[in-house]
Parts: structure tokens; sequence; C-alpha cells
């Protein structure tokens, strides 16, 4: 791939980073060895640089394939085909992802080859540094490219492993795609590689050592089956890692100042591991718009706004009670609610209207909004649809009316339940359920961070692996402790066999959203995807983790110019 070639010719791209340049745009090798402490600082600049590229198709790709949103409508932008699962080998947004991830895995590998290890340790935490990027790329990589873990990794193609550049560049031919166990036999001896040698935390928007223990939670995690077939070995190492970073200098953040999380910065945030680092200076006037948060909401002014939190997963943070969203009644029972912020409409008296609010069943099985104007006779709620002469009117029947809660029974013939609350704007058919978590961070706008690990992934890491190996209680444990802090008296008073895959994934989804994770957690435990829910999604079928679209389509442009034998995914 002559993109990847050009990457490993390239020591570093200096266009993204603040360095003294060099001719050509790279650093000559005899400065870096002549003066490694020097130059490694400026070389990994260049290395962090390639995350904030790589970061934003990597969060569409993970999230927009998941059951946590809906999009208003189809979309012409390359994202809708993550959402649609309609897989096609030329695709910008995953271009962008391949290449920005193997240039930091080229920059990262030429470091490491060429600054030798052992002359001191502040040296050697930094080549931790490299070792962990590279190692994390892989996995990603693998995730996105290769199918789960579970499914005959020893067969099935993960990535390219290429790891600097080779001696004769001339007529150096690459290696085709490595397994999926290869994949991540590399990712893993990097990230242990990185554990090794990290000694200084310079903080989260830098690797660290408990970076590279959190990520290797995970991994194992994806290694450790299925919750019906597990694999005890690579769940007691999801565990192990997981202990470490548990014991280690971060805490989970209390329920207030979680609901918060997303306005805090990585360094201010003492549950954050690792987040790659976005700041203002970076945006101009509308570049706002094109930031992850942008999608999901406006705010002053800037976002597309056109994707909104689903029903199913808003019918998840209501289970153990309605969340409130209305300004003059505003209650959070689950803390994880606070970052869906719906648009309440005003008249032009600047008063809220009443509506019952439902998913109704068209014809030809189509879940749709409906909110219906209310009004009050004593205890008595009617609402009404349509104008006359052709106006129905239904009576509510209380179903918990101290939440709000009702019944219809709507023309159809069907009995639906549905809450009272205020009129959302309609964006086409679909009420705006904002989502906030990857906005507002620091400022009234869209910056954002994306986080990589954070302490409470660590936490339900452990659980899923003390599940799968059928150690119920401690598994109980770490699956209250994320519980509790977001439901007061939230917890579960029990787990086993029976019930501890759908509660463990539950509280995954519940606290993991919009941070890439839904889609590849399905998947990994052979589980089908279901969107069962308002939006031009399918809504009728479900995508099976064997289903052969579960895993994205090599760029066509990386096989086109790859130098050597690049095996596309299978069509079908």
């Amino acid at each position: 791939m002559k993109k990847i070639l050009a990457i490993l010719f390239a020591i570093i791209c200096l266009s993204a980073c603040k360095v003294d340049r060099e001719p050509y745009g790279s650093m000559k090798s005899e400065k870096i060895i002549g003066n490694p402490e020097g130059s490694i600082d400026a070389l990994l600049n260049g290395v962090y640089a390639q995350l904030k590229a790589w970061s934003d198709p990597m969060h569409r790709l993970g999230e927009y394939a998941g059951d946590n949103i809906m999009i208003r409508g189809s979309s012409t932008d390359a994202f809708y085909e993550f959402i649609s699962f309609s897989r096609t080998p030329n695709n910008g947004r995953l271009t962008t992802f391949w290449d920005s991830g193997y240039k930091a895995i080229a920059q990262a590998s030429n470091i490491i080859n060429l600054v030798q290890q052992g002359k001191n340790a502040t040296l050697d935490s930094k080549l931790g540094e490299c070792y962990y990027v590279r190692g994390m790329m892989y996995f990603y990589l693998v995730r996105a490219y290769g199918r789960p873990y579970y499914q005959n990794p020893e067969t099935n193609l993960g990535v390219p492993i290429v790891n600097g550049t080779p001696d004769d560049v001339k007529n150096a031919t690459f290696p085709d795609r490595a397994t999926v166990k290869a994949t991540y036999e590399q990712v893993i001896a990097d990230l242990k590689k990185a554990e090794e040698l990290i000694s200084v935390n310079k903080g989260p928007i830098f690797a660290s050592k408990a970076a590279a223990q959190a990520m290797l939670s995970r991994v194992y995690l994806y290694m450790s089956g299925t919750y019906e077939n597990p694999n005890q070995t690579y769940a007691q190492l999801a565990v192990d890692y997981a202990t470490k970073v548990i014991g280690g200098n971060y805490s989970l953040l209390p329920r207030d100042q979680f609901m918060k999380y997303n306005t805090y910065t990585p360094e201010n945030n003492k549950e954050t591991i690792f987040a790659i680092k976005r700041i203002a200076s970076e945006f101009s006037g509308f570049d706002h718009y094109y930031g992850v948060g942008g999608m999901y909401s406006n705010i002053g002014g800037m976002g597309w706004g056109e994707m909104y939190a689903s029903a199913k997963y808003i019918s998840l943070l209501n289970e153990t009670g309605r969340n409130d969203w209305r300004p003059d009644s505003y209650k959070i029972v689950d803390a994880r609610a606070a970052f869906i912020e719906p648009t309440y409409s005003k008249t032009t008296a600047g008063a809220y209207t009443e509506v019952f609010r439902f998913i109704k069943d068209d014809a030809g099985n189509t879940l749709n909004y409906a909110q219906l104007t209310t009004s009050r006779n004593g205890g008595t709620i009617t609402c009404t649809e349509g104008t006359a002469p052709n106006q129905v009117s239904y009576t509510l029947t209380a179903v918990d009316a101290t939440q709000g809660i009702y019944s219809i029974n709507y023309k159809d013939g069907k009995t639906y339940t549905g809450y009272i609350d205020y009129f959302i704007t309609l964006n086409r058919a679909y009420p705006q359920f904002y989502i906030v978590k990857c906005s507002r961070e620091g400022e009234d706008s869209q910056l954002h961070s994306p986080v990589i690990s954070r302490l409470g992934e660590v936490y339900l890491n452990r659980a899923e692996a003390y599940a799968k190996l059928q150690n119920y209680g401690s598994a109980l444990n770490d699956l209250n402790t994320i519980r509790n802090r977001s439901i007061v008296n939230g917890g579960y008073t029990s787990l086993n066999a029976t019930n501890a895959g759908d509660r463990i994934d539950k509280e995954r989804q519940l606290e993991l959203a919009y941070q890439a994770e839904r889609s590849f957690d399905v998947f990994r435990n052979g589980k089908p995807l279901t969107r069962a829910y308002p939006g031009p999604q399918n809504q009728t079928t479900s995508i099976a983790a064997t289903d052969y679209r579960v895993v994205y389509y090599i760029p066509q442009s990386a096989i086109n110019s790859y130098p050597g034998k690049l095996t596309q995914n299978p069509t079908q």
C-alpha cells in the first residue's frame, strides 16, 4: 500500500505538531540516535497527533453500527453505511481510520526501532508510550476488520502487521493480513511491553502503565469467548489486569460529578485513564459542526443535531423509574440520563405544550413516535389526534400516574404505554433527544476529547470476566459498584448463570453508550443486533454475530496500492 509505504518513509508527520522541521518532513535517524531524549518528545507529539484524525471515524464506525442511536433519515455521508450495514470498500471515513491507524503504527514503530532501549528509565518510559499506541491501534483495527475472536481466530484474517520501515525499501513486499489470533498476539505483546517500560505517568492524555493495563483487560475480555462457551484462561487474565487498575490511582466520580463527565477536561477527571486530547484552538468557526458531538446535538448554534438517543436506549434509562427532563419537574433517576437533552418546544406565548408521547406500530411493521396534545378535566386526561371532522379523541388510562405513565387504546386496536411530557421539537418525524455526552468539554459547544479508557469500563470488564469464571458473587459486586453509582439503591440482589449475561451487557450499554463500544460488545459475545425502534434503520431484521457485515471492508485504495497481497473481507 503506497500510503503505508509513504508513511513508513516518514518518521513523523510534522504538519500535525509543532516541532523543528527537517528536509522532506522527516527527522534524521542520526539526530535521533545522537540526542534521543531531546528528539523523542517531538516524535511522540507526532504519534499522538495521528490519534486525533483517527478518533473521529473510530467513534462513528463503532457507535453508529450499534443500537444507542437513531438518525432522522438517510444520508449521503459515508457514515450512513455504518448505520445501514451496507458495507462497501470505497468509504472515505474507513480510509481515514485505516490510514491514520497505520500512520500511528508506523511512527511509533520507527521510534521503537531507532531509539535504543535501556539507556535510562525516562527514555524507556517514552518508548513504552510508543508500544501502547501501536498495540492500541492494532486492537482497534483488528476489531473493525477482523471477525470476533470466538470465531476461529486461527484462520480468520486480522490486519497486516507492519512494524517499521524495511531495510530494502525499494524491493519491499509487505505481508498479507495476519490471522486474528496473530494480530491479537501482537496487540498483547505491545501492551505488555508498554506496561513493563512506562514508569512515568504524565496524566490521562498520555499513555501510562495503567492505560496499558486497562486496555489489556479489554483485549483479554474480547478473547474470553461467549457466556455460553467462555475461555476461562482469558477471562482470568481480564480479571487480573482489571484488578491492577482498580487497585491503582484512579477513582470513580461520585454520582453528581459523573452526570457532568462530559464537561471536564481529561486532565481534571480522576476517572479518565486515557483520552485523546482535543483543544478549542483546533476548531475555528463552523468546525464544531464536524466534531463527534455535532451530529448528536446543536449547542450554541453549533452542530447538525440530526442523530438522537434511540428509543431502545431511552427505555433502558427509564427501566428503574422515569427520567423526567421537563425543566419544571426535572428528575434524573439514572445518572446516564443526564447526557440526554430533549429539545422541548415553546409556543409563541412562551409556554410548553403538554402531550402524550408513545411509540406506535404503523402499517408495515414500522415503529414511529406519536405526540398527541392532552387536555385535563379533573383527574381525567384525554388527548386528540388529527383535525375536524376526522379528529379522534382518546381517554388515557393511568399505569403509574405519579410518574406520568399512561396507556392508550389506539385506533389500530392496540394498546400502547407512554408518558405525559412536553412537546419535543421534531426533525422530520422524530423527537430530538439530543445526546451531549460528546459535547461541552470546558465550554458550551462541541469540544470533546474521546475517551479510550476510564475506570467505569474496567469495573464492567472485571464483572463480565468474573461471570465467565462463574464467580457470580464477585461479578455482582463490580456490577453493582457501577449500577449504584448511577441509580440510587439500584443494585441487583443476585446474579447467576441465567441472568448474568443480560444484566452485565445491559449495564455496559447504559454506561459505555456513545464511547464506540456497543456494536463490538454485542457481536463479540455472539449476540444479534436488533434495532426495533423508530428510525429509518431496518427495524425488522437482526444482524447476527456471524453475518459478513459484522466486519468492515478493507479500503479498496489500500488494496490497490499495497506492495504485496492484501486480502479483502468476504462480500457475503
